[in-house]
């Protein structure tokens, strides 16, 4: 595989690669350095990459992969999710800075989820990915993306709806 076939395999999906590591790792540097490991992985294997009919799903999966093993080393011991990839296009400072505390709400009850049910909520309703594509990252069947999927938005939901009536009292 030639330099110029790799690069147009591997660059399209770059901003989809950092994404997934910022999610799960806590920084721009980290996610930076775990997305340049993975694409030197990507290219000391790029003849694998051949061999997969998505590969971006592959890129994804060592990616998740790369981060999770991050994570579970000594040196991340530190480490914490966060995200800020939102941006909004309203005008008006006042919704500008609701739309924005919207968000970082959800990602910080994202926080909390289960590993495996966060990245599911990233790859689904962040980076949109279809079912099938997220089963090949995660190495799981269609039904049980679904079902985790389905218990983080609930899960989602029930704290958004806790710290918005947080205070209030029914008569």
């Amino acid at each position: 595989m030639q330099k110029e076939e790799f690069l147009h395999i591997v660059m399209p999906i770059k901003d989809k690669l950092y994404r997934l590591a910022k999610r799960i790792l806590v920084s721009h540097d980290e996610a930076e350095d775990a997305v340049q490991e993975v694409y030197l992985k990507l290219w000391n294997g790029k003849e694998l990459i051949k061999k997969y009919n998505k590969p971006e799903a592959y890129a994804m999966t060592m990616t998740k992969n790369y981060c999770l093993d991050r994570l579970k080393s000594k040196q991340a011991s530190n480490l914490t999710i966060v995200h800020q990839n939102y941006k909004s296009n309203d005008s008006r400072t006042e919704d500008q800075v609701e739309a924005k505390d919207g968000v970082g709400m959800v990602f910080e009850i994202m926080k909390q989820l289960p590993e495996q049910q966060r990245i599911i909520l990233q790859l689904r309703d962040v980076e949109e990915y279809e079912y099938s594509e997220i089963a090949a990252v995660m190495e799981m069947n269609e039904t049980a993306i679904r079902v985790n999927l389905s218990r983080a938005r609930k899960m989602v939901r029930e704290e958004l709806i806790k710290k918005y009536n947080y205070g209030l009292t029914k008569n």
